[in-house]
């Protein structure tokens, strides 16, 4: 694995919740920072049926080597059953901001 930068999406059920996920991810070094965005309209199909709800979404950034521990440590403190870990590539950006996202996330 790489120490390219990553975009981790996790939503989950409320800002307190994604929040509270947030700083124990930080806690433990496993991002380098997140914004939470409350209020993002979330339809999907769960057990067959149409589902649409309230939640808040959590934009990680952290580098592409820590994505499996990122991605063990959401899934156990998650609050659903099957929390969203979607990691999408950073193909740019602020070169001092990729820096710091790599220092601070490794």
């Amino acid at each position: 694995m790489s120490d390219e930068v990553v975009v981790v999406l996790v939503t989950g059920p409320d800002r307190d919740a994604m929040t509270e996920l947030a700083r124990e991810l930080l806690d433990r070094r496993l991002i380098a920072c997140a914004n939470i965005l409350d209020g993002v309209d979330s339809l999907y199909t769960w057990e067959g049926e149409a589902k649409h709800d309230r939640e808040a979404l959590a934009l990680l950034k952290t580098v592409a080597s820590r994505v499996p521990a990122l991605t063990e440590a959401i899934v156990s403190l998650h609050p659903y059953d099957v929390p969203e870990v979607l990691a999408l590539p950073a193909v740019g950006g602020s070169a001092a901001y990729l820096a710091w996202v790599g220092s601070a996330a490794s």
